[in-house]
């Protein structure tokens, strides 16, 4: 079964083209190493919670909009391998290709499928 990546950031609203612009040019990368699938979402209904949301995870300000993106895997042993080819990789030093949001309240993690239905 495959292997997902799961990442969730606050990005300024106005910033939405620039976030598709960079997902556009970094992606492709994922792929590069061995990834099947990169999906990138921009909030569109994300409801405010009562004790713990979306916003909260991220510290997300009233101008900035939640995004939600996976990299799916084949396995992890490919995510593995294909990560750290990606943290060694010049194309994403974030001095040469800034982050159009503040990388430190993104959150991420990776996570094993047990359900899968298509």
């Amino acid at each position: 079964m495959s292997y997902v990546d799961g990442f969730v950031m606050a990005v300024p609203t106005a910033n939405k083209q620039a976030f598709i612009d960079f997902a556009n040019r970094f992606d492709p990368i994922f792929l590069e190493f061995g990834a099947i699938r990169v999906t990138e979402c921009w909030g569109d209904d994300v409801p405010h919670g009562k004790q713990t949301d979306f916003f909260r995870s991220v510290a997300a300000k009233d101008d900035e909009t939640v995004c939600f993106s996976w990299v799916e895997w084949p396995d992890k042993a490919t995510r593995d391998a294909g990560m750290k080819k990606m943290m060694e990789d010049p194309r994403m030093d974030p001095k040469e290709n800034p982050m159009p949001f503040d990388g430190a309240r993104m959150i991420y993690g990776s996570f094993v499928p047990v359900v899968d239905i298509s």
